[in-house]
């Protein structure tokens, strides 16, 4: 169970703070939230975000048979499977070693074995020019103090032409309360408002954050890390799909955006 919590409250996190509570978080939290989430993500599925989006339909990754793909912010490696069993080589990392314990738990119940090791995001553990393809959903990225450190070190292991999409939440949602009923459906805070929500243990030490950026702050961060934005999807809530999840509700969904979904490219001959 995740420790208790103490205190919330809004303030700069540098980035090994931030490493280190997001490794603390996931390690407390993962055997909840993977018995809560598990079966809406399938051991081997590749979900994008709480509206369901699925790659099995969505083909944002295009044709991945053959393909070497790293997944970024793996979890406990049920996106990495489902690619795998589409024919892609796949790698994958995460900052938290008991979701990466889930990954072997699942691994041994579906009889495959997924490659993945322990890692933060701001230092990618392979070669540069390794990967075909890199994805995330909602790994990684909405909890680093310096995105565009990470999607440079995207880049760098990506091979010229090579493709990286990722998921987070819609940078809207920050102005609004991340309740899942009318509550959330009126703004209480500026949406320009970039200082990081952080959760501090009965110690003060910070055990949850999570960074906020605009959406030209994306854009910038991707730009800037010498990327090419090539498309935005926002997911839109499914009729018929009733699962509240967190923030995230029919309700909310049908009003706004909870979702953002990048597209980049690293420029060069593939």
């Amino acid at each position: 169970m995740p420790e208790i919590l103490s205190a919330v409250s809004r303030g700069p996190l540098d980035q090994p703070s931030s490493v280190l509570a997001s490794r603390r978080w996931w390690d407390s939290a993962a055997d909840e939230y993977q018995a809560e989430h598990g079966e809406f993500l399938r051991d081997a599925g590749f979900v994008w975000c709480p509206e369901g989006l699925d790659e099995a339909d969505a083909r944002l990754l295009g044709d991945v048979r053959g393909r070497r793909v790293l997944e970024i912010g793996c979890g406990a490696g049920q996106c990495g499977r489902w690619l795998a069993g589409q024919g892609a080589e796949v790698a994958a990392f995460d900052v938290s070693r008991r979701q990466l314990q889930h990954s072997r738990r699942i691994d041994e119940e579906f009889g495959v074995r997924l490659p993945v090791v322990q890692a933060d995001a701001g230092r990618i553990p392979f070669a540069g020019a390794s990967f075909d393809l890199a994805c995330s959903a909602y790994g990684a990225l909405p909890f680093v103090a310096d995105a565009g450190a990470v999607l440079a070190e995207v880049r760098r292991v990506l091979r010229p032409g090579g493709l990286l999409v990722f998921s987070v939440s819609h940078p809207i949602r920050w102005a609004f309360p991340d309740d899942p009923g009318p509550r959330g459906l009126t703004a209480d805070r500026s949406y320009f408002d970039r200082t990081p929500y952080v959760e501090r243990d009965a110690h003060g030490e910070a055990s949850y954050v999570e960074h906020h950026r605009t959406l030209g702050d994306w854009v910038s961060a991707i730009t800037g890390a010498g990327l090419v934005l090539t498309s935005l999807v926002e997911p839109e809530w499914p009729p018929g799909h009733d699962r509240t999840w967190g923030g995230w509700s029919p309700l909310r969904g049908r009003h706004l955006p909870g979702t953002a979904i990048f597209t980049c490219v690293r420029p060069g001959a593939g």
